[in-house]
């Protein structure tokens, strides 16, 4: 049987906050749901509540989510934290990234992306709102490959830079000049290798790296 999921709501809009709480308490994997206005708020009582997944809004006045990440994680490791924002901003993301973040979600998404996205990331993988991911990987620049991301091979990081842009093994293959096979090997060494466990996961690892920019 699935553990029950903790939940601590962190955002400023009153109205926003009840709404998603609402629906969420209809989840029968919820068991509590904790609200906090702001990240002073929630940094009083993370450690009292110890929730599985913080929904975060990156707009915040006292404390914006960006910095109340960062030292929610300090207090609280285990935290897995999935950012909201009304904008597919690429700043806020690669900040959020940085921070900590495992997930990233539009505040105009649909509550089944909600869900899906609480699913994942409390189980260990990464989430971003499909319209984020496109912003995203549509303006991903490739860098040049520097000691700090050493552990992957310049190959790896052709495949890499080409999973992130959405492409499928076997057109990276054709791209490359090599089988799909080989891809495949490279796809599997590089999820080992960085321990991502899905695409979301490979663009968060490869902007946090500095492998690309955004």
């Amino acid at each position: 049987m699935t553990d029950k999921i903790k939940i601590f709501l962190v955002d400023d809009h009153n109205l926003f906050r009840e709404g998603l709480k609402f629906l969420l308490s209809g989840d029968e994997l919820i068991s509590e749901i904790h609200e906090a206005e702001n990240g002073k708020e929630l940094l009083k009582n993370v450690l009292s509540v110890k929730p599985d997944i913080i929904l975060m809004d990156i707009e915040m006045p006292e404390m914006n989510g960006i910095e109340a990440t960062k030292e929610t994680l300090k207090l609280f490791p285990e935290a897995k934290i999935i950012a909201l924002s009304m904008y597919a901003n690429e700043n806020f993301y690669s900040e959020m990234i940085d921070a900590g973040a495992k997930g990233f979600l539009l505040k105009n998404s649909k509550f089944e992306d909600v869900q899906k996205a609480i699913a994942e990331v409390n189980e260990g993988k990464n989430y971003f709102s499909p319209e984020i991911l496109e912003a995203i990987i549509k303006n991903l620049n490739k860098k040049k490959q520097n000691k700090k991301n050493s552990e992957l091979t310049e190959r790896e990081i052709e495949v890499l830079y080409n999973i992130c842009k959405g492409m499928p093994n076997h057109e990276i293959a054709d791209f490359l000049f090599i089988s799909k096979r080989t891809v495949d090997k490279h796809r599997e060494n590089i999820l080992l290798k960085t321990q991502s466990k899905n695409t979301a996961g490979l663009v968060i690892y490869a902007i946090k790296n500095s492998i690309f920019e955004v």
